[in-house]
């Protein structure tokens, strides 16, 4: 007897990553079963103007995402939004069992979970998320032409992000909360000495202000002194990391050094038949366009690995 909670192909995780392995899947004849979580889309469902995404000059994120779940849907796709508790991948086929308490099998999985964004938790942040907190310079710099801008954070993400950032404006505060940048020497260079970047050290963002509708500015706090001070900026770009969201996986799938999921020869993972795309993996691009390829090569990889079987 078939078993009706059996399919070729299970994608877990619904944004660029996912949305683009199920449509390369559905074109394949494999109709995948994509497990959306509870917030389909990703990343881009809390992004305003998407404007480097080729084809559109400018697209909301959550309308992107739209168009990316009717496209896998128009082509085959199924679409379950629940969230994957558990995964076994020791043995075939492989089981995924969601919140439901429904079990699913597949012959091959692709992961494509995401990652989400390192957030300060201040006052103001989830209100102007979005309105001037962003996680992405490289998304929304360009609207900041000659503006304010504040960067959180002293790796080599906030030294990318504040470099960038010089293209549009010369008003640019890194706040950092160590003495001293974490960035690669290389990096540092880039910004230390350079006359439109401000860094504050020892110093954390405590609120976020704005107008109801955008960023004005944030308060400050010296971790050594305790003194508050206000600063006018009409952007925070928070640049302390992603935490790839992992979960399920667990003690199921290699990780590497940085805990994202570790990739092997394309989109392979340490098991054979499970494949990964997009930022659960990628700790170094973290793009739409990247994840989406990623879930491109990982769709035809399944495609491949399915067809040995």
């Amino acid at each position: 007897m078939e078993n009706s909670n059996h399919r070729s192909l299970i994608i877990i995780g619904s944004g660029p990553a996912g949305l683009t392995a199920g449509i390369y899947a559905s074109r394949a004849n494999l109709k995948p079963l994509i497990i959306t979580g509870k917030k389909p889309g990703g990343q881009l469902m809390g992004t305003t103007s998407v404007e480097n995404w080729p084809g559109n000059i400018s697209i909301q994120g959550p309308q992107l995402m739209i168009n990316m779940q009717e496209h896998a849907a128009h082509f085959g796709s199924e679409l379950l939004e629940e969230s994957v508790t558990s995964v076994d991948f020791k043995k075939k086929p492989f089981a995924i069992t969601t919140d439901s308490g429904t079990q699913w099998t597949a012959d091959s999985v692709i992961i494509a979970t995401g990652a989400s964004p390192k957030k300060l938790g201040c006052p103001g942040e989830d209100a102007y998320w979005a309105k001037g907190v962003t996680t992405c310079a490289v998304c929304d710099g360009a609207f900041y032409k000659d503006r304010k801008v504040v960067v959180v954070g002293g790796g080599d993400t906030a030294m990318e992000d504040a470099s960038f950032m010089l293209n549009f404006t010369k008003q640019i505060t890194i706040v950092h909360i160590l003495d001293k940048l974490t960035a690669s020497v290389a990096m540092q260079k880039r910004v230390i000495d350079n006359p439109a970047i401000t860094i504050i050290y020892n110093t954390t963002v405590s609120e976020i202000h704005g107008d109801g509708t955008h960023v004005t500015g944030i308060t400050i706090v010296n971790q050594k002194t305790k003194k508050e001070e206000k600063l006018d900026t009409e952007a925070v770009f928070l640049a302390i990391g992603l935490n790839p969201n992992i979960g399920p996986f667990k003690g199921h799938v290699a990780f590497n050094n940085y805990g994202f999921i570790q990739v092997e020869n394309g989109t392979k993972t340490s098991v054979p038949g499970v494949f990964v795309a997009g930022d659960v993996a990628d700790y170094r691009y973290r793009q739409a366009i990247t994840s989406s390829g990623a879930g491109c090569m990982a769709a035809l990889d399944a495609e491949r690995y399915i067809k040995t079987l």
